[in-house]
């Protein structure tokens, strides 16, 4: 084939040299081919995803992604690294999601599909870069869903202590597999049952249905955000003015000391803000998508910050920094030993039982459409993306990603996954803020009347790059080796198996 394209030459060498750069200038134009943005979403026997999620469906589903993973356990893993400067930590977590949360709300009013960062960056920087972005947000999602359901374990422990004065056996809420000094301890016969009971509840919810399953979800938000406040207003009571001195952490071990330390306790808290992707995963599910999405994830910022910011200001004020370090139920405690009393940790535990669920369930439903929108575009197996004929849900997909979550829930320290979780989050960040310019260069999706980046499609989304960029710096070296390690598994998966089925492709042959 290579021989009879390239006409008129005379000696074999060149023969074989024109052949070479013709195969690789056909390799090229696969790795940045696009998808077009009207392209249907269908499982191949004309069932499709339905769209019944309306805004404020979808804007609980934003924050039923945010609020919780974060202040609910992470206070115990940050602050440790900046001390009370853990509020900077959070308003430069939340300066750099605002910055994306702009660069969303464009995309996804001009690519209004399921499958969020992936379709947008499959609709504008080619189908290579969207299947690796696709392996950042399995990354994101699934083992979001392993540490919270984790972080559920031990309320939900505190909640039967304080309400029984009962507690799950510590061999049924060990992991096997723990972070020590030295690395990963294994401990053989203990195992964390309580987080593989939530993410099995979590799917057989999410195999009923989208309908029923963010109406839970919006139901379990409403007493989440109560619960939260019901915190502050207590913790308040106890505030003191000296457990902010100092107010950067001094200690200069691992490199934390100062604003260092402030870094990367945000790239530790950033995690949290994985609820604005969540809501792109929806589009195509959500009524009117073009203005909804954009509308829930602002809305979604907004209330995030302003709850993660007063619940954090009210810890710390009301417990010593170095009370933090590994501190389990940590919000329960903290109220607990500023009343005296149990009955406030009790509604606290009770709160996050019920809040922590709609985490879990909302981080495995993205996972679940994420999956779906590379399966439907033919670069992962067909199954994936098979709809059942009653509920149009993907019920093998989210029975595959319920069994794997489950499993690193149960056996896997929380220690090792929230890093991991910043890192996918901020790279697939980074990937949406340049897919703006180019999706404004080349005149991609909807008319322009909708909402736009504002001061024009380059200042915000380099601001918004520089912002990941910054944080990822402080991630640890491990995180670095884990996730270049399951990126390098994504470029395999994709040249075997991916670029050979693509769907894509093969409309263009």
């Amino acid at each position: 084939m290579a021989y009879s394209a390239c006409p008129g030459w005379r000696s074999r060498h060149e023969q074989i040299t024109c052949g070479y750069q013709l195969i690789t200038h056909t390799l090229a134009q696969q790795l940045i081919r696009t998808k077009p943005v009207d392209t249907p979403q269908h499982d191949g026997q004309g069932r499709a995803l339905q769209r019944s999620i309306g805004l404020f469906s979808l804007t609980m589903i934003g924050v039923g992604a945010t609020v919780g993973t974060g202040i609910f356990f992470t206070l115990a893993e940050a602050v440790p690294k900046a001390g009370p400067a853990v509020i900077l930590s959070f308003l430069m977590a939340a300066i750099t999601a605002g910055l994306t949360a702009l660069c969303y709300a464009e995309l996804s009013f001009r690519i209004p599909a399921t499958g969020s960062s992936y379709s947008y960056a499959y609709a504008t920087l080619g189908e290579f870069t969207a299947f690796m972005v696709a392996g950042c947000l399995m990354l994101e999602y699934g083992l979001a869903g392993s540490a919270t359901a984790i972080g559920w374990s031990a309320y939900l422990n505190n909640f039967l202590g304080n309400a029984l004065g009962w507690q799950i056996p510590e061999m049924l809420r060990s992991p096997m597999i723990v972070s020590g000094a030295n690395g990963a301890e294994f401990h053989p016969g203990q195992f964390n049952l309580p987080p593989m009971i939530l993410v099995a509840l979590c799917g057989a919810l999410l195999l009923r249905g989208a309908r029923e399953s963010s109406t839970a979800n919006a139901v379990m938000v409403i007493i989440k955000l109560a619960i939260l406040g019901f915190f502050a207003v207590v913790a308040f009571t106890g505030f003191n003015t000296d457990n902010f001195t100092p107010f950067f952490n001094t200690d200069s071990n691992k490199g934390l000391g100062g604003m260092a330390g402030v870094t990367a306790a945000a790239g530790t808290v950033f995690f949290s803000f994985i609820g604005l992707d969540t809501v792109a995963t929806a589009g195509g599910e959500s009524r009117n998508p073009q203005r909804s999405v954009p509308l829930a994830i602002l809305a979604a910022l907004l209330i995030v910050t302003v709850c993660y910011l007063l619940v954090a200001l009210s810890a710390v004020g009301a417990q010593p920094a170095a009370a933090f370090h590994g501190q389990e139920a940590g919000l329960s405690v903290i109220l607990q030993n500023v009343t005296g009393q149990k009955w406030p940790a009790l509604v606290m535990s009770a709160g996050a039982v019920i809040s922590v669920f709609s985490v879990t369930l909302v981080t495995i439903y993205g996972q679940t459409r994420i999956l779906y929108a590379v399966s439907h575009d033919g670069l992962l197996p067909a199954a994936l993306g098979k709809l059942h004929p009653r509920t149009h849900t993907p019920v093998a997909n989210t029975l595959i990603v319920c069994l794997l979550v489950g499993l690193v829930a149960g056996f896997v320290d929380s220690g090792f996954l929230w890093d991991m979780v910043s890192m996918g989050t901020l790279v697939a960040f980074m990937v949406v803020s340049a897919a703006v310019p180019v999706m404004r260069y080349k005149r991609i999706g909807a008319a322009s009347d909708g909402f736009r980046v504002p001061f024009g499609p380059y200042l915000v989304p380099a601001l918004s790059i520089f912002a990941c960029a910054w944080i990822i710096k402080d991630l640890s070296l491990m995180t670095y080796r884990v996730f270049f390690a399951w990126m390098a598994i994504a470029v395999i998966t994709y040249f075997i198996y991916g670029r050979r089925n693509s769907r894509l492709g093969a409309r263009a042959v």
